[in-house]
């Protein structure tokens, strides 16, 4: 019988670089504490990156001159919908977060905020980062075919009623070669009026 710590890294093996893992992914390998002590000893030997509590990431690596080093971490975005996923939620970006996707803005908010009919949490990614979703009872929100055309709905709420610019619609008409005609027509009866106005005149 293999121990914990061997079961678990060969079922991350498995898995293509840049799989994220949470510790219920291996719940059937060993009790908590030897599935918690087992990860701690992975990401100490750098085959697993601890992102957040309970979260592990199985790190795409880049050849350098001398050796093999760890490429990169995943977005927050990444996280958030590993999680939304592994709860079977559904998330929609909101807030700075949700301009910044779409290049209406240049800031990048440390803490990024998401829409869920999930439970409400905050996860703290690394230093001073975090990741915060807030439950929603507005179910249409949720319920986009286009994830595209929810995240820019979610965009224009933030920029407000009267206030998106000429230069910010020529953006958002940029992204709408990502929705196809089927879903822009199913959504359409989701969006708000005035932002349904917007949309219908670019």
């Amino acid at each position: 019988m293999q121990s914990t710590i061997n079961q678990i890294e060969t079922k991350v093996k498995k898995y293509k670089r840049g799989k994220i893992f949470f510790l219920d992914d291996f719940a059937a390998l060993g009790t908590p504490d030897a599935v918690k002590k087992s990860l701690q000893r992975l990401a100490h030997s750098e085959l697993l990156v601890r992102l957040a509590n309970g979260i592990y990431w199985y790190p795409k690596k880049e050849k350098e001159l001398y050796g093999v080093k760890i490429s990169g971490k995943p977005m927050l975005d990444d996280i958030a919908k590993a999680i939304a996923k592994r709860d079977s939620a559904r998330i929609a970006p909101t807030g700075v977060h949700a301009l910044n996707l779409l290049n209406l803005s240049t800031q990048v908010p440390a803490n990024i905020v998401y829409l869920t009919d999930g439970a409400p949490r905050r996860i703290k990614v690394g230093n001073g980062k975090g990741i915060l979703f807030k439950h929603t009872s507005e179910v249409k929100r949720l319920a986009y075919k286009s994830e595209h055309l929810m995240l820019i709905v979610s965009a224009i709420r933030e920029i407000g009623e009267g206030k998106v610019t000429p230069q910010q619609l020529e953006i958002i008409k940029s992204h709408f070669s990502n929705i196809t005609k089927q879903e822009f027509e199913t959504d359409i009866k989701l969006i708000p009026v005035w932002i349904r106005k917007i949309l219908l005149s670019l």
